[in-house]
C-alpha cells in the first residue's frame, strides 16, 4: 500500500498540547511542555512523527498554555509531504476533556484518533485501529505497564526479606494515551470535562470503553528525569519509538 492510500485510510490525531506542565518547571515557565526539547526537537514533534511514519496525515493540535509559541513552532517547521498541522486555542485553563469537545466542529463523522503531547511509544497504531474497529465500542485506550520508579521489597510477617526486586515493572495496567474514538464519545464531554475521570469512567460502566494492551516501549516525559531518561535514550542511538 502506497503513502497516500495509507493516508486515506488514517483518521484524524487530535493531539492534547495545553496543560501547564507543571512537574517540569525546570523547563516550562518560558515555553509550553510540548515545546521541550528530546535531542533538539519538540516533544510534540516526536509525537507527530511516530504518527505520520505510520501513515498518519491529519493533526490538530488543542493549545492552552503558551499556544501561540506551539502555534509559531508548527507555522515554522517543514512538515513532510501531505501532513497537515492545524492549532486550536482551547483555553490556557480548560481540562482536557473539554479541549476535545471544543474540537468537535473540526472532527470527521467517524473514528478519530487522541493522545497527549508528551507521551511516545513504539506503538503499532495499524494494529489499535483494528482492535477499535473490531470490538464495535465507542472507545479505546491504550494502557500499558509502566516500569516503577522504586525498588519493591517482598516481606515475611517477622519484616524480613524475602526478596527485592529494582524497579520492576508494575503489575498494573494504566492509561498510556492513544486513544481512538467514535464521535458518540463527544456526547460524554462537557466542557469542564477531565477526559480521564467521569467520561472515561461512564463510558466503562456503560461497556463502552476497551482496554489496547501495549506490551513494548512506553514513557511520558511529565518530569525532569523523564527528560533526561529520553534524551539519553535518543542521543544513544535507541530510541524504541524512533521507526523512521
Amino acid at each position: 500500500m502506497t503513502a497516500q492510500a495509507r493516508a486515506a485510510e488514517r483518521p484524524p490525531v487530535a493531539i492534547l498540547c495545553g496543560g501547564r506542565g507543571t512537574r517540569l518547571q525546570e523547563r516550562t515557565q518560558e515555553i509550553p511542555k510540548p515545546l521541550v526539547e528530546i535531542g533538539g526537537m519538540p516533544i510534540l514533534w516526536h509525537v507527530i512523527q511516530l504518527h505520520a511514519v505510520q501513515g498518519f496525515a491529519r493533526f490538530i493540535l488543542a493549545t492552552g498554555y503558551r499556544g501561540e509559541l506551539i502555534e509559531r513552532f508548527v507555522a515554522q517547521h517543514s512538515w513532510p509531504a501531505g501532513v497537515s498541522v492545524e492549532c486550536v486555542e482551547t483555553g490556557a485553563d480548560t481540562p482536557t476533556g473539554g479541549r476535545l469537545k471544543l474540537l468537535e466542529p473540526l472532527l470527521p463523522a467517524g473514528t478519530f484518533c487522541a493522545t497527549y503531547a508528551d507521551g511516545v511509544a513504539d506503538i503499532d497504531l495499524a494494529r489499535l485501529l483494528r482492535y477499535h474497529s473490531a470490538h464495535g465500542a465507542l472507545a479505546t485506550m491504550t494502557v500499558v505497564r509502566p516500569d516503577l520508579q522504586y525498588g519493591v521489597a517482598e516481606l515475611h510477617d517477622d519484616g524480613s526479606v524475602v526478596s527485592f526486586q529494582e524497579k520492576p515493572r508494575s503489575e498494573h495496567w494504566i492509561n498510556g494515551g492513544f486513544f481512538c474514538f467514535q464521535p458518540g464519545v463527544l456526547a460524554y464531554l462537557e466542557p469542564d470535562s477531565v477526559l480521564e475521570r467521569a467520561p472515561l469512567q461512564r463510558l466503562a460502566s456503560e461497556g463502552q470503553l476497551r482496554g489496547h494492551r501495549h506490551e513494548g516501549f512506553w514513557d511520558c516525559m511529565d518530569t525532569y528525569k523523564d527528560a533526561v531518561v529520553l534524551n539519553d535514550l535518543w542521543a544513544s542511538g535507541r530510541a524504541p519509538w524512533r521507526t523512521w
